[in-house]
């Protein structure tokens, strides 16, 4: 069975509030998609993009705020 590819191009993208502006180390992560959580290098915005699980992503950020 062939993988299929998700279409990102209604992915509205938001840069991470941790990224300083200098171009180093930006992460953009879209969250209008339902049911899976984007998230790419904004320096490389047509390189691939990893994909989460909505709940996973959650898990993930709760995880990160404790």
């Amino acid at each position: 069975m062939k993988p299929s590819r998700l279409d990102l191009n209604s992915a509205i993208w938001h840069k991470s509030s941790y990224s300083d502006g200098s171009g180093a180390d930006c992460v953009e992560v879209a969250d209008n998609l339902p049911g899976i959580i984007p998230v790419r290098d904004s320096k490389n915005p047509e390189g691939p993009a990893l994909l989460f699980p909505t709940p996973a992503w959650a898990a993930f950020v709760t995880a990160l705020k404790a």
